[in-house]
C-alpha cells in the first residue's frame, strides 16, 4: 500500500481546472462554484456543455502542448471528467499543475488488459481474460475461456460501445476484423446476479469515504436505473464491496472520486461473492444518485478530494431510499411531467441535439422506506 502525503490545500477563490467539457465537467464545475472556486474547462468542443457553467474555457485538442500548458498554468489544481485522454496530455499537465487523479492512475484504468493485471495481482478477482492482437490469439482465447464471452477493445469503449458478445456459432475472426486492428482483451462471460457499483474518494492524506454500493440495471447496454440501498446485497457483501474500492484506491495512491463496478455471482453454498468488472478512475454515472440522495454528492467530494478538503459525509439523506433514472435521447423531452413529480428532481446538461443512446439528463427519487416510486 502506498500512503500519501499531506499537502498543501487549495484555497476558495482559487481556479480547479477541469479537463473535458461533458455533463460530468458540467456538475464538478456547478459543485466548484459552490465553494467559491473558479473553473476552468479545457475540452476541443465548442459546445461543451461544461463550458455554460464556468468562468473560462479553452477549446483545443488533447494534443496541443502549448494549449494544455498554458491552460494548467492558469489553474492551481486540475483534475479530469473521463479517462480516455492521452497519457501524455496529462503528462504535460502535470508538469505545470498539480494534476489529481495522477497520471499513473489514469494510465493503470484507461487499459482493460493493463487493468485487470493489477486487480488480479492485488488478489481481488475480475472475469477471466485474454489479451487480443491477432485472430489466432482470439481462437486461443476463445478455446480457453469457452464461449460465449465477450470482445472488447482495451481503451475508449463505454455505454456498450468497443465491446461485442461471441456466441456458439459466430464467425469470431469476423468480428475481430471489425475492430479494425485495435488492441483487443477477451473477458469470460460471468452468470452474475447484478451488478453493484462502490463510488468512493480518497484525499491526498489518505482519508478515505465510501458511499454504500449501489445496483445497477443498464437498457440496451448504457445504464437506466442505480437503486441504493442495493436491494437484497446483504451487509457482508456490501462491507467486501468497500473493501474492494479502499484496496484499489490505495494501491492506486488515488486522489479523488472513483468507482469501482462489480459483479455479483453466486459462490459456494449460494454464498455471494463479488468481481470487479471496471474502475471508473472519476465521477461515475451510478453515483448520480448522491446530488440529492447523499449528505455530500459525489461531485462536492470529488472537488473536496482534489483540492486536500476534509471529505464530506456519504450516508443517505434522511435514510431514504434512492433512485436514479438516465434520461436518454428523447426521453429528455419527459421534463414537464418529471418537473411535476412531487419526489422528482431534474437534471438536463444543456445539450443541443439529442439523439438515441446519447445521456441527455438525469431524475433522482428519494423514496421513504416502504414505499415504492
Amino acid at each position: 500500500m502506498t500512503t500519501s502525503t499531506p499537502s498543501r490545500q487549495i484555497r476558495p477563490g482559487a481556479t480547479l481546472g477541469i479537463v473535458g467539457g461533458g455533463q460530468l465537467g458540467r456538475m464538478i464545475a456547478l459543485a466548484a462554484a459552490n465553494y467559491g472556486l473558479k473553473v476552468h474547462v479545457y475540452a476541443p468542443d465548442a459546445d461543451s456543455p461544461a463550458f455554460d457553467v464556468a468562468a473560462a474555457h479553452t477549446v483545443a485538442s488533447y494534443d496541443d502542448a502549448a494549449a494544455l500548458a498554458a491552460f494548467a498554468d492558469a489553474c492551481d489544481v486540475v483534475t479530469y471528467e473521463f479517462e480516455n485522454i492521452p497519457h501524455a496530455t496529462a503528462a504535460i499537465l502535470a508538469e505545470h499543475a498539480t494534476v489529481r487523479p495522477s497520471a499513473h492512475a489514469l494510465l493503470t484504468t484507461q487499459d482493460r488488459l493493463v487493468e485487470k493485471d493489477f486487480v488480479n495481482g492485488l488478489g481481488i478477482p475480475t472475469a477471466p481474460y485474454r489479451a487480443v492482437d491477432t485472430a489466432e490469439d482470439l481462437e486461443a482465447a476463445l478455446d480457453a475461456l469457452g464461449r460465449p464471452a465477450i470482445l472488447k477493445t482495451r481503451r475508449f469503449g463505454y455505454d456498450g460501445k468497443g465491446q461485442r458478445t461471441i456466441r456458439a456459432g459466430d464467425d469470431a475472426a469476423a468480428i475481430l476484423a471489425d475492430f479494425c486492428g485495435a488492441p483487443c482483451i477477451l473477458e469470460g462471460f460471468v452468470p452474475f446476479r447484478r451488478e453493484v457499483s462502490v463510488v468512493a474518494a480518497r484525499g491526498p492524506d489518505g482519508a478515505f469515504a465510501a458511499y454504500e454500493p449501489c445496483e445497477n440495471e443498464h437498457r440496451d447496454h448504457i445504464l437506466a436505473f442505480t437503486r441504493v440501498p442495493a436491494p437484497g446485497l446483504d451487509p457482508a457483501t456490501a462491507a467486501a464491496a468497500e473493501t474492494i474500492a479502499r484496496a484499489i484506491a490505495e494501491a492506486l495512491d488515488y486522489v479523488g472520486v472513483l468507482a469501482v463496478e462489480l459483479f455479483e455471482i453466486e459462490g459456494a453454498a449460494g454464498a455471494a461473492r463479488l468481481v470487479v468488472n471496471e474502475i471508473a478512475p472519476r465521477v461515475h454515472n451510478s453515483g448520480h444518485w448522491t446530488t440529492e440522495g447523499a449528505l455530500t454528492s459525489q461531485f462536492t467530494q470529488a472537488v473536496r478530494a482534489v483540492c486536500g478538503w476534509p471529505l464530506g459525509d456519504t450516508a443517505r439523506t434522511g435514510g431514504m431510499n434512492v433512485e436514479m433514472e438516465n434520461l436518454i435521447g428523447d426521453a429528455a423531452e419527459r421534463w414537464p411531467a418529471l418537473l411535476a413529480e412531487g419526489s422528482a428532481h431534474l437534471h438536463l446538461y444543456g445539450k443541443a441535439e439529442a439523439r438515441p443512446g446519447r445521456k441527455m439528463g438525469h431524475v433522482t427519487r428519494l423514496i421513504p422506506p416502504g414505499t415504492t416510486p
